[in-house]
């Protein structure tokens, strides 16, 4: 794995970690607020609203680390734009296909699902945001430098 793969999966792991936990607390305070503004079925609504936007933002990283484990010399390679775009497409057909099931509950509450599923998708993007501008990512790969040896135990010539 060369260094624009390792690099790139180690932003998209802590990127899923933190959009885990931020739909999960996104996910209690939904369905609390939902609970509060429209009864059990607000609280199934915001839930199912949450949890789609956080399965459709799994699926979107979980794409790209496994586009990244593909071989090639680069990141941005046909294969793995194979496989983000199939995700795409996988995730445009779950969209149709829930919404499709979902207009036909009784306990969908419109509006909340609606606000839940906006919540989640903004939670997400604000995710995306943070890690990318916090994670510690040197700007050069493994580059040998002047001095540096193979062997810890020889003493660098640059003395």
């Amino acid at each position: 794995m060369n260094y624009q793969h390792r690099t790139s999966t180690i932003i998209m792991r802590e990127t899923l970690r933190w959009a885990g936990i931020t739909i999960g607390i996104l996910a209690v305070v939904g369905c609390v607020v939902g609970y509060l503004v429209a009864g059990m079925n607000g609280l199934w609504s915001a839930l199912a609203g949450v949890l789609m936007a956080g399965l459709f933002f799994g699926l979107t990283v979980v794409t790209m680390l496994i586009g990244a484990r593909l071989p090639g010399d680069q990141l941005m390679s046909t294969g793995y734009f194979a496989v983000v775009m199939g995700g795409w497409f996988v995730k445009v057909v779950l969209f149709i296909v829930g919404m499709l099931v979902l207009r036909a509950q009784p306990w969908i509450v419109g509006w909340v699902f609606f606000f839940a599923a906006v919540a989640g998708a903004l939670a997400s993007l604000i995710v995306d945001l943070v890690v990318f501008a916090r994670v510690r990512v040197p700007y050069v790969g493994e580059v040998p430098l002047p001095g540096d040896s193979d062997d810890p135990s020889k003493p660098s010539t640059d003395s």
